[in-house]
């Protein structure tokens, strides 16, 4: 299998796996890692497939997604790793979690539970789908295409972080957006009745976000049973960056 892409920051053998969210990239949690790494963590920022600088393939699920992080892993030679996934990511941690428990030393997991998910990322996939680089040559312009399809600012912003030069006078997007806009269910595809890890996990709830709420801690402890739920005030899905003070001490005092 090919290998995904990292930007690594530290130099300990006490991993950090941090795994972003779907149309993200590692380089989103950079400036976490940057103070994880100061506290010791050899912090890897992975770019999952289809995303960030890693390969696109026209395969897509948690499964195959859970076996990248281990040959990944593997290449690495990290034997226990702590594993930190943010909504999509937070789906492939879990996963990974089910499939090599041995792997993990805490697993972290980052507004999103192992229930499903309606698909609800249609009208930004169909945006992001209809840019023609060929027209537009900066990013304002990609910027103001993109309003009819995605009025929120913040979350444009995010999105645009996607852009990259392909050559001189010539955009593109990192992302495999002609794969991701068929994905639909398979993003919030929910766990096997039968699936448990029954290592030592901590989910996160943004408590502006309706991703986990109060009645899915039923399913939460079917499936980790050994787990931990702390919510984050001020915050709805992007809890790490909207209210990241909270965020880091919700984890920093739960972690070994």
């Amino acid at each position: 299998m090919k290998l995904l892409n990292s930007l690594i920051l530290g130099n300990t053998d006490r991993h950090l796996i941090i795994l972003h969210g779907f149309l993200g990239m590692g380089n989103n949690w950079k400036t976490h890692a940057k103070h994880w790494s100061d506290m010791g963590w050899r912090v890897h920022l992975i770019d999952q497939r289809n995303h960030g600088k890693s390969f696109w393939s026209a395969e897509f699920d948690y499964s195959l997604m859970a076996e990248d992080l281990k040959v990944y892993l593997d290449h690495k030679a990290i034997e226990k790793c702590t594993v930190l996934g943010h909504s999509m990511g937070g789906k492939t941690a879990m996963n990974f979690a089910l499939k090599h428990p041995e792997r993990i030393k805490q697993l972290i997991v980052a507004d999103i539970g192992p229930k499903s998910y309606p698909s609800h990322h249609q009208q930004i996939l169909n945006g992001l789908a209809s840019l023609d680089f060929s027209k537009l040559k900066t990013r304002a312009s990609v910027d103001h295409a993109l309003e009819n399809f995605v009025p929120e600012v913040g979350v444009r912003q995010f999105l645009l972080k996607n852009l990259y030069w392909q050559e001189k006078g010539v955009l593109g997007l990192r992302i495999n957006i002609e794969v991701l806009k068929q994905v639909g269910e398979k993003i919030g595809v929910g766990l096997q009745p039968n699936q448990k890890f029954e290592g030592s996990t901590l989910f996160l709830r943004g408590l502006q976000s309706d991703y986990i709420v109060d009645g899915d801690q039923l399913v939460l402890k079917h499936h980790f049973p050994n787990y931990t739920l702390k919510g984050i005030d001020k915050a709805g899905h992007w809890l790490h960056a909207e209210n990241p003070v909270d965020f880091l001490e919700a984890i920093e005092t739960w972690w070994d």
